[in-house]
């Protein structure tokens, strides 16, 4: 399952996530870099409904029925 998770990253190329995540084993990652200017202007009710909209979208009903687009699968 594709998972997308905040991370802030230092100058040193240290990754610290926003938060804790378990694993059944070790992964691969895409990281991409993001220009903190476009986010000056983020919606901050969108940010707090977010989680009550990830019960929703998470459910295995909403992953069958959006199987379809997926690749590879």
């Amino acid at each position: 399952m594709i998972r997308t998770v905040e991370a802030i990253i230092d100058t040193k190329g240290n990754v610290q996530l926003s938060e804790p995540i378990e694993l059944p084993s070790s992964c691969r990652a895409l990281i991409t870099i993001l220009d903190e200017k476009q986010f000056s202007h983020v919606n901050k009710e969108a940010l707090l409904s977010e989680a009550a909209l990830a019960e929703d979208w998470d459910r295995p009903e909403e992953n069958k029925a959006w199987k379809y687009l997926q690749k590879d699968q």
